[in-house]
């Protein structure tokens, strides 16, 4: 039996179908809401396809975010 990750609000997640890394934000039917880490849109992820993420992951995120607003690439 495989046991599925169930996120909580504020949990840093993967979502497996993007590739994106973001902090749950909510529900609503089945999808789950995402925000980048770095803030912007949010996006609808299934819940199957969300995992944890290590503070590694989560921090390799934020630094990443910073070092490109630095740059000018986020607004």
């Amino acid at each position: 039996m495989v046991t599925v990750y169930k996120p909580n609000l504020g949990d840093t997640v993967e979502d497996a179908d993007t590739g994106r890394i973001g902090k749950v934000m909510g529900c609503e039917g089945p999808y789950v809401q995402v925000r980048p880490v770095g803030g912007g849109r949010e996006w609808d992820a299934r819940p199957e396809n969300l995992r944890p993420v290590t503070d590694a992951d989560a921090l390799s995120s934020a630094v990443a975010v910073a070092n490109a607003r630095s740059r000018g690439e986020w607004l």
